[in-house]
């Protein structure tokens, strides 16, 4: 039986900060959805704040669950944010040299997608996620 690793601390910082923002998500769902005329005339009627709501609040439940997947050693949840991350990373390089005006924003999220992929991947974090999952066979 494989012995228990302890979360490494890189871990524990992108799982909080995904909690951190699935539960923003989740309030800017709640809070477009009572914003009333305001939210309504910039997204379209009621029902451009209905499907931005909803889309929210779910998105925010997805990355909820995937931070806390990430805190118990879930191997899917590592995989789901690697792909997301990468996808992001490629996403926003691209916009920062195809728009190279003053691309700072997405410069700084190629920097802090980066940073997630690397703490997920270092050898103590995999060391975690592989004996999460022999404890949990």
């Amino acid at each position: 039986m494989a012995e228990a690793v302890a979360r490494p601390v890189g871990v524990s910082i992108v799982a909080v900060l995904a909690l951190i923002s699935g539960v923003v998500d989740i309030i800017n769902g709640v809070l477009v959805l009572l914003g009333g005329e305001d939210a309504e005339a910039g997204l379209g009627g009621s029902g451009g704040v209905l499907a931005h709501s909803i889309g929210s609040m779910v998105l925010g439940l997805v990355v909820v669950v995937l931070a806390l997947g990430l805190w118990t050693g879930w191997g899917l949840a590592r995989m789901i944010v690697t792909v997301l991350q990468a996808l992001s990373l490629i996403h926003s390089l691209f916009l920062a040299v195809a728009y190279l005006g003053n691309p700072v924003g997405e410069w700084a999220s190629v920097l802090l997608s980066a940073v997630v992929l690397i703490l997920l991947w270092t050898r103590p974090a995999s060391s975690y996620f592989r004996s999460s999952q022999a404890a949990a066979h």
